[in-house]
């Protein structure tokens, strides 16, 4: 029976240094990843029936203190001559969690309200100071991508979510005090951009 007992005991013992392990594990992760990343996510949006490709993304994680393996944050894509509503990024809110090692990124709407089934992970990759490097998985699909670390810019400048993408010349170029030059529009009707990763090279 004692050593039954013992058995046990380090049994529960290699449990707890195991989950002690990984939680560090996650929180050094989440302290590595706060910041600003810059690269290509290979990332599209779908909108009114035409994939466009983005650009470049930029993906800002800030930690909670309270919770030191998952954060807010700021996911935007940027695109070269597309334009929703005078914009040419397609900007959300994110909620991020480290577990166990994986990434999970949850995008939010402009309310701050979270999309459960709209997430996507990151595992098998790597990460230092300056590169952020490995692979996305969304719907079984996996993706490459890299980044590096850059500075912030001004979050407040964007606007986030989606609100129907409508401006008219006149009220994009006053709002933005660009006097009257024409700027492209969206439609009140038309759909919400819709952010893919897909393989491009597949067409």
């Amino acid at each position: 029976m004692k050593k039954l007992m013992n058995i046990l005991t380090l049994a529960m013992m290699a449990f707890v240094m195991t989950s002690l392990t990984s939680c560090d594990d996650d929180e050094y992760i989440a302290r590595t990843l706060e910041g600003t990343w810059k690269g290509d996510m290979y990332v599209s949006t779908y909108w009114n029936d035409r994939y466009y490709d983005a650009a470049y993304t930029e993906i800002c994680f800030l930690r909670d203190p309270y919770t030191y393996a998952s954060g807010e944050g700021y996911w935007v894509d940027y695109y070269d001559n597309y334009y929703w509503g005078g914009r040419d990024y397609v900007a959300d809110y994110i909620h991020w969690v480290v577990n166990n090692g994986v990434i999970r990124i949850y995008f939010k709407d402009k309310y701050g309200r979270i999309y459960d089934d709209d997430f996507v992970d990151i595992y098998d990759y790597r990460l230092n100071d300056d590169y952020f490097t490995g692979s996305i998985y969304v719907n079984d699909e996996r993706r490459d991508f890299r980044l590096y670390h850059v500075s912030s810019p001004n979050w407040n400048s964007y606007y986030f979510g989606y609100d129907d993408y409508y401006y008219d010349d006149y009220y994009y170029s006053n709002e933005n005090g660009i006097g009257m030059m024409r700027a492209p529009k969206a439609q009140a009707s038309d759909e919400k951009p819709k952010r893919v990763f897909r393989d491009k090279n597949a067409e």
